[in-house]
């Protein structure tokens, strides 16, 4: 089970996550409308101050993340979600469609995603790792949800620069959220200085690859479905729009109730690679059901619930399975290749969708969507079952620097990574059991003053 550290950690880093995507999401369902009512605004521009947010976080999450492998975790999120809040005024001040933009611009400019999911696998032990990403996934679909009912009924409250408003105050209230993180020191072998070298010794790692082609089809496919299901709920279901909410949040809570009993069968039992091929296998289902029913209402939303019931698994899965095959030194690194592929995956997937409205025939649409993700299902064959690592915790020595401690941790054959918490006397030590001999327990047992537990 998880401690009260991690179980306190998790929660704040995904309210963070949650707080910035539900500023981001609430735009989305009223901005087509409501920025009509802006100077110079045309459909393309409109297009544009919609998608231009997710476009400067594909670019920056890199440069984001390369710098949080060097740099203190926390002090880059606190800068990338004061530009997040800045941009979100900039955009609620605007009587202009550029000046939306800007704002927009700007607000993506806080590309902390990979920094907030990488200091999540900080504070966490690798045993509990899924169980906190999997929180972190959920919050990403429940912000989703929320955003999606709530952004139609507080624009007619507040007006669309009320709502910019509110995205400014969802980023400074992150912030707060921040304080009950507890601050850490990390310490591994053989770090690179070099950015560059870092970053290219991420992108050749054939499975990273394939996590990084999985983030971004799972929300290609994502944007596209709630670009295009709208109209079809609307047409074939006779639901309206306002009500789309109340057919979201039942389908999430429900696949949740799926989602973590394959997250745990997946961690606990060593079946990563098979729960992963099988969510894909799941979102393959949900498109196939609805190429050939999606006229008719409860086949419509069975084939939703199968994709959500995937999707919400592979939100878990894929950001462990990342933390444990990214190289320790570039963790961070890795993380914001991946956050850049499901933003531009976004992105591309509400292009996409929009072309497929266009097409007016909604067996094809589905029927793309489908092929797609057979595809990518192929890709991911390849995938290999990730290494099942350990954290044991320990208490810091009393009479003997940390630092000269931990470097003397690592030199035992096992160990790949000590996170120091010194303001909780703590820290947590990587290893790999199979790896630990007699003579590294025993050097264990010398620097811990004590016989240590596996």
């Amino acid at each position: 089970m998880m401690n009260a550290l991690e179980r306190r950690s998790t929660a704040a880093l995904s309210s963070i996550f949650a707080l910035r995507m539900l500023g981001l999401f609430m735009i989305i369902p009223v901005f087509s409308i409501a920025g009509q009512s802006y100077q110079h605004a045309t459909p393309v521009l409109i297009g544009l101050a919609v998608g231009i947010y997710g476009l400067s976080q594909a670019i920056l999450q890199i440069p984001f993340s390369l710098w949080a492998d060097r740099y203190n975790r926390k002090s880059l999120i606190i800068i990338g979600l004061l530009l997040f809040s800045l941009g979100g005024a900039i955009a609620a001040l605007s009587e202009s469609i550029y000046g939306v933009i800007i704002g927009r611009a700007i607000a993506g400019a806080g590309a902390v995603s990979a920094v907030v999911m990488a200091l999540l696998s900080d504070v966490t032990r690798e045993q509990q790792r899924t169980k906190a990403m999997a929180m972190m996934g959920m919050s990403i679909g429940l912000s989703f949800v929320v955003a999606f009912s709530l952004g139609p009924w507080l624009s007619a409250k507040v007006g669309i620069s009320g709502l910019f408003w509110v995205t400014t105050i969802m980023g400074l209230v992150a912030i707060l959220m921040l304080l009950m993180v507890p601050k850490t020191t990390r310490h591994h072998r053989n770090f690179n200085q070099d950015y560059l070298k870092q970053l290219a010794e991420v992108l050749k790692m054939g499975d990273l690859n394939r996590l990084h082609v999985s983030v971004f089809m799972l929300h290609l496919l994502l944007t596209a479905m709630f670009i295009y299901i709208p109209s079809q709920l609307i047409q074939y279901a006779g639901i309206p729009l306002a009500h789309h909410g109340w057919i979201y949040l039942p389908l999430l809570v429900i696949s949740l109730f799926f989602a973590f009993p394959s997250i745990i069968l997946a961690e606990k039992y060593r079946k990563m690679r098979g729960i992963f091929l099988t969510a894909i296998a799941a979102i393959i289902a949900g498109l196939v059901v609805l190429i050939f029913g999606n006229q008719s209402k409860y086949v419509l939303i069975f084939g939703m619930g199968l994709f959500f019931i995937a999707f919400n698994v592979m939100e878990a899965l894929l950001p462990s399975w990342l933390s444990k095959v990214a190289p320790i030194q570039s963790k961070a690194t890795a993380m914001g290749v991946n956050a850049s592929g499901q933003f531009l995956g976004a992105f591309l997937g509400g292009t996409l969708g929009g072309q497929l409205i266009m097409l007016n025939n909604t067996a094809i649409g589905w029927s793309v969507l489908a092929a797609i993700a057979i595809i990518w299902l192929l890709i991911c064959f390849g995938l290999a079952q990730p290494r099942y690592l350990s954290s044991i915790v320990l208490d810091l020595p009393e009479q003997q620097a940390t630092d000269q401690w931990a470097s003397q941790l690592l030199k035992i054959h096992g160990i790949e990574e000590v996170v120091i918490m010194a303001e909780q006397n703590v820290a947590y030590v990587k290893v790999d059991k199979r790896e630990i001999d007699a003579t590294a327990r025993q050097a264990l047992t010398h620097l811990c003053g004590k016989e240590v537990a596996f």
